[in-house]
Parts: C-alpha cells; sequence; structure tokens
C-alpha cells in the first residue's frame, strides 16, 4: 500500500484574503499586478515543483503532437494559418519557429498538453482551511503565461511567477466553489486566473484586468455538455484549450480599451452568486492567496504516472501492489476469475458508468476504469514475459496503450467482463478528496484470494513519495519524448525555466518535434 512518506511542505509564506464583502475582480487584479510588479521571494520547493509540472506538460504535448492526435492538429493548423496582430510578436506553437496569432497559438499548445489527460491534476482541497469545494483542475495553462513572456519580454524567473499566479488563482478557486455542482466544465476556474495574469503579465491597469475578469465570466462559461454520453470526444480534450483562448482573447481586449462588467463575482446574474444566493453585496466566498514562500495550492497538487482519468491512480497502486505482494499473478491473467474494486464518488459516477464499459474512443478508454485496469492486467502478462517486474515503470500506461488496436483488443473485453466495480459508501466517500481512496481484490484460479487493502495516497499523489513520483515522472517524460525530439535531456535542459534571458524564453517552444504519423 502506497502510505504517504513525503507530505507537500506547511504553508510557510505570507498570503492575502480577498473579503467575499469586496469587489473580488478588483482584488484579484490588484494581487495580480503586485505578485507581478513588486514580487516578494518563492520558496524553493515551490519553484522546483513548479519545473516540474511545466516540464511534464511539455513532454504531454510533445507526444500528443509527434503522434497526429486529430485536437491539436486541427488547432494548430488552425493557429499557423493566423498571422499576429498588428503590433504584437505573435504566439509560438510548440515544435514550429512561425509566430502566429497569440490567441491561437495558445489553444493549439493548450489543447496539445492535454491531450493525453496525463499532466497535473488538482482536487480544490484545503481541509486545514476548511476549504474543501473538491473542484477539479489540471496544469494545462503554462501555454498562456509562455504566450505573455513572449508578449512582454519577460524573463525565465518572471515567466515562472506568470505560471505560478495562475496555477494559485485556478487552485484556490477549486477550494471554494464546485463548479460541477452547477454542471460547469472545470476549466472556467482556469480562464479566470489565465485571464487576469496575462493581462497583468502585459502590463493591464486594474480596470483592464478587472474587464477581462468580467468578460469571461459574462460571455464564456463552458458547460460540462462536453463530458456528456456514451462516447467522448476532442471538446472533451480541448475543452481548457478553448477557454485558454478565451481568456487570453478577453484579456488582449481589454488592454485595447474594451470594457467589461464590473464586480462579476458579487454580480447577482453571474455564476457564482446565481448558484449559490447570498446576501447583497458579498459573493459566496472568501479568497485567500499566497504571495510568498511555501505557501501555494501547487503543493497540494497531484502528478499522473502516465495516460489515465487521475480518479483512477489508487486501484493502478492497489493493482501495483498486489503484483509486489504475488508476483506470479502478472504471469497468469487467464487465472483471474473476478477483479473487485471499490471506489469513492464521484469516480464510481465517472469511471465506472457502465456506459465506459464499452470504449470506443480514446477520450472515453482514459476515463474507463475497467479498461484502464484491463490494460494494466495485459501489460503485466508482457512484463512477465520479458522478465521484468511489474511495477509502475512496467506498466505505465503510453498513447500506445490507446490506440485503435489496443482499444479493440478482444483480450481487453473478456478481462473487462470479470471485473466487477462498486461504492465503497460513506467509509471511501469520507476519505475523498484528502486521499483517492480504493480498494482492489482479486479471486484467481490459483492463488485464491488476493486482498489489496485500501489505497489513499498512490505515488503522484501530493501526499505520496515525492522522491519516487519525481523520478517516474521523469520516465514518463523521456519515454513520451523519446524518437521524437533530437535529445530528450537537452529538452529537459531546454524547459528549466529559472535564470533564463527573455530572448531564450521568446522561443522556447521552438525546437524540432518529429511527426510519427503521415
Amino acid at each position: 500500500m502506497a502510505m504517504p512518506h513525503s507530505p507537500a511542505p506547511p504553508s510557510r509564506g505570507a498570503t492575502i484574503l480577498l473579503s467575499r464583502r469586496d469587489n473580488q475582480a478588483r482584488g484579484l487584479a490588484r494581487h495580480c499586478r503586485d505578485f507581478l510588479g513588486r514580487p516578494q521571494p518563492l520558496g524553493a520547493a515551490t519553484l522546483a515543483l513548479l519545473e516540474r509540472f511545466h516540464l511534464d506538460s511539455v513532454g504531454c504535448g510533445v507526444s500528443a503532437i509527434a503522434l497526429g492526435a486529430n485536437a491539436p492538429a486541427v488547432l494548430r493548423r488552425e493557429a499557423l494559418a493566423a498571422p499576429p496582430a498588428a503590433g504584437s510578436r505573435g504566439g509560438i506553437c510548440l515544435g514550429d519557429p512561425r509566430p502566429c496569432a497569440v490567441e491561437k497559438a495558445v489553444a493549439a499548445n493548450a489543447s496539445a498538453v492535454r491531450e493525453w489527460d496525463s499532466n497535473g491534476t488538482n482536487f480544490g482541497y484545503d481541509a486545514a482551511k476548511g476549504r474543501t469545494a473538491g473542484e477539479f483542475g489540471h496544469n494545462d495553462w503554462y501555454p498562456v503565461a509562455l504566450a505573455a513572456a513572449r508578449e512582454a519580454s519577460l524573463d525565465g524567473d518572471a515567466t515562472l511567477r506568470v505560471m505560478l499566479l495562475i496555477d494559485e488563482i485556478r487552485g484556490r478557486l477549486a477550494e471554494v466553489f464546485a463548479l460541477r455542482k452547477y454542471a460547469i466544465d472545470h476549466v472556467h476556474h482556469g480562464a479566470v486566473a489565465s485571464a487576469a495574469a496575462y493581462a497583468a503579465a502585459l502590463g493591464g491597469t486594474e480596470d483592464q484586468i478587472e474587464s477581462a475578469i468580467g468578460m469571461v465570466v459574462a460571455h464564456y462559461v463552458p458547460f460540462r455538455a462536453i463530458r456528456a454520453g456514451r462516447q467522448l470526444s476532442d471538446s472533451k480534450g480541448a475543452s481548457a484549450a478553448l477557454a485558454a483562448e478565451a481568456a487570453v482573447t478577453s484579456a488582449r481586449r481589454a488592454l485595447a480599451g474594451f470594457v467589461g462588467p464590473r464586480d462579476v463575482f458579487r454580480n447577482p446574474l453571474a455564476i457564482y452568486r446565481l448558484n449559490e444566493p447570498c446576501p447583497a453585496g458579498e459573493s459566496p466566498f472568501d479568497l485567500e492567496l499566497g504571495v510568498s514562500g511555501d505557501a501555494f495550492a501547487i503543493h497540494a497538487m497531484h502528478f499522473k504516472l502516465g495516460l489515465y482519468e487521475h480518479q483512477s491512480a489508487g486501484a493502478l497502486q492497489a493493482l501495483v501492489d498486489l503484483f509486489a505482494a504475488s508476483p506470479q499473478l502478472a504471469g497468469d491473467s487467464d487465472g483471474i476469475r473476478a477483479l473487485r474494486v471499490k471506489i469513492y464518488e464521484p469516480a464510481y459516477s465517472i469511471i465506472a458508468d457502465p456506459a465506459k464499459r464499452t470504449p470506443a474512443t480514446r477520450q472515453s478508454a482514459d476515463h474507463s476504469l475497467p479498461y484502464i485496469l484491463a490494460r494494466t492486467l495485459l501489460k503485466a502478462v508482457a512484463a512477465a514475459r520479458a522478465g521484468e517486474r511489474a511495477d509502475w515503470r512496467s506498466l505505465m500506461l503510453l498513447p500506445a496503450d490507446y490506440s485503435d488496436a489496443a482499444i479493440a483488443d478482444p483480450a481487453i473485453s473478456r478481462l473487462i467482463d470479470r471485473i466487477a466495480i462498486e461504492h465503497g459508501g460513506p467509509e471511501f466517500d469520507s476519505r475523498y478528496p484528502a486521499g483517492i481512496p480504493t480498494s482492489v481484490a482479486i479471486e484467481h484460479a490459483a492463488l485464491g484470494r488476493l486482498e489489496g487493502g485500501l489505497v489513499e495516497f498512490p505515488l503522484g499523489h501530493a501526499r505520496a513519495d515525492a522522491a519516487a513520483t519525481a523520478a517516474l515522472v521523469d520516465l514518463k517524460f523521456d519515454r513520451l519524448v523519446a524518437g521524437v525530439v533530437d535529445d530528450p535531456q537537452a529538452l529537459r535542459a531546454r524547459m528549466r525555466l529559472a535564470g533564463r534571458s527573455a530572448a531564450e524564453i521568446a522561443d522556447l517552444y521552438a525546437f524540432p518535434i518529429r511527426c510519427t504519423t503521415t
């Protein structure tokens, strides 16, 4: 069982509180300007995490582009056909040096980063502060910071601050307002953060930044309709990309003089008070934001150790633990009579939905716990035949595990027929979102009943072994970019932002990527 070993550091450093009784949109604008313009020291742990999350996102994006994933390819062609606006330096698409329209480059890059659903995740949970809305979110928004850096000639240290600002705002919003309760997609929090940070990075005034936030909230609210239906589509994976595009567009319009709605968090017809009515003159929540040290939401964010919906990480860890306890299990999947999983809500509704037992698209397969487990079992068999241990290194799910051929493999459906998933009830639900509580039990013809115990903090979780997680995230990067860039280690070094000049940051993403599809 993967137990907490190296928990995130405590929140050391200063914070500010944006009261529900004040104009929080304007408070965000002021905070963004101060955070970038009058910087206070940041903790080494915070900066190290930020660099790793960014590198992880680049690995995901490079792989999606190289393998010709559809949504990134469509948005990339659209971006490269759109010249920069007059007076703009333009944006850069991953893997291409040609400047193009900033908002289009942001959409293409964010789509690539998010396509595999394999970059960082947050659950919007801070029990110590009583902020437990538990909204999801992902580290999809770094292309916004890179676009701002190119436009404003920011160096690497300043660019890291823009990235952290976006992660902090969206991470703290996720702790206080659960968008999913109102069928709103979680990317909205990232759009608010991106509009504010982008406008501030380009020197926006408080009025302009507030206008950018107001436009995003009033005009561009994405609904979870993209996640409904038996088979998911490009819209699910590209949701953050389209929200980032809207955020940058709103910020650029505000900087050009367009005036958006004011005081939008207290607006009775905007999504916050409309869905959670509260006294006049208030929003539904206070918003506390880190300013210095390690007092940032990034310390509660999680890594994925491959391609899978993060809610399945507990089940994967439980399976890895079973292989470690009974190594012979890996070589005999045919002997599995039944594999039973207990899991919490909302994971039960999201990745154990009966419709997910027969996925036909990658976007559905990577949100199907039965598919994820069946594919992992097949990888364990292959590892055993090759004389390898069945552990995270050999079982890491990669793009090939979601190819059309992999999804259609008859062995997958035979294994899925033996997998049963049930809701674990209050015992499990009470442990989420602090953890990812899951248990796996296997009935095996030769080995009998194998119990994995309760897993709460699988590797990749913010409360799991940080060093072991980091090693696997590094391995994941190497595997994702292998064969599609000239030198993976040189790319790793190139992506380190700290200490880089503005000129280096401006062309950071302009390195060659070899496409492996026709």
